[in-house]
């Protein structure tokens, strides 16, 4: 089932009667049934929330996503259990060996450059490059193609005019990107969950102080659908609301954004949304790891654009 998007951008006291989030804003009370929510999202710091409801969540493998004063994601709760076989599957992820784990890697980076392609492709650019690079991938990346195709794509993600230059702490798009990953990350670290993955163990990232390193590694493969996203706010492209500003975070931006767990992949010729997609390719990984397959299960950008939409929507 497609789960829900619920982010709260002003004051709201949630609770839950029932098996329903009741969400209160002065005197306009909503509810929505809690095994439908995939992302709750709390931006405002005058949210109040009852334990009641983080526990119904956790207990329905939701993620709830907290923010900083400037509304960026700063936090992630994820369910603990979310999965029977959990430790069974955290001991096969910790006893994979180094060239395992290369293998995986390499594959995820083949799975990148080729989405990269695609998206360049899609809006007319030269890809010829990183297709090469795809194909010319050695064990764990061990030449960097991730790095150079980085540096060709963002060149020609967006026309010369715009100026842009991708840095985390750079002018717009970047802030745009910043948020769009994050829930990104935090979607792929509730997949993982799910499928009695640890996110802190990661295949190629290991970085002590990072406590979603697998996440990060799984997310790769998926930039693109959300650099997609944001490159259509930007440009103006398949927009429904002609006047969006895309300069800054705005409500109608964000929920143009949120859309991206919503965004139709395609794995192994089976079109699902993305949010249904991220469980694909984790539970493809769970088995990498119980030695039931060796190859991930990654989508394959296409070359229309992506339409997300959010059904929620910003409250």
């Amino acid at each position: 089932m497609l789960k829900r998007t619920i982010v709260l951008s002003s004051q709201a006291y949630l609770k839950k009667e029932q098996d329903q989030l009741v969400i209160q804003k002065g005197e306009e009370v909503n509810s929505v049934p809690i095994e439908d929510i995939g992302v709750l999202l709390l931006e405002s710091y005058q949210v109040t929330i009852t334990q009641p409801v983080l526990s119904a969540l956790m207990e329905h493998d939701a993620v709830v996503i907290t923010c900083d004063a400037t509304h960026h994601p700063n936090g992630i709760m994820l369910p603990v259990s979310g999965n029977s076989i959990h430790s069974a599957i955290l001991r096969a992820q910790l006893n994979a060996s180094k060239p395992f784990r290369k293998l995986l890697w390499t594959q995820t980076v083949k799975a990148k450059l080729l989405n990269q392609a695609a998206l360049l492709e899609s809006i007319g650019e030269d890809a010829a490059p990183l297709k090469r690079w795809a194909k010319q991938v050695r064990s764990g990346d061990s030449t960097n193609l991730e790095g150079r195709g980085a540096q060709f794509y963002w060149d020609k993600y967006l026309p010369r005019e715009f100026g842009f230059a991708r840095k985390r702490e750079g002018t717009q798009p970047n802030v745009l990107l910043n948020y769009c990953y994050a829930i990104l990350r935090a979607a792929v670290a509730r997949a993982l969950v799910s499928s009695g993955l640890h996110p802190t163990l990661g295949i190629h990232h290991r970085n002590e102080y990072n406590a979603f390193c697998l996440a990060d590694d799984v997310m790769e493969p998926y930039r693109p659908y959300v650099d997609a996203l944001v490159r259509a706010v930007v440009t103006g492209e398949d927009i429904s609301e002609p006047a969006l500003p895309a300069d800054r975070l705005t409500p109608a931006v964000k929920k143009k954004l949120l859309g991206i767990l919503t965004a139709d992949v395609i794995i192994e010729g089976e079109t699902k949304p993305l949010y249904v997609g991220l469980s694909t390719t984790t539970k493809s990984l769970a088995d990498c790891y119980a030695k039931k397959r060796r190859l991930l299960k990654y989508p394959r950008f296409t070359v229309q654009p992506v339409q997300g939409h959010v059904e929620s929507g910003v409250l």
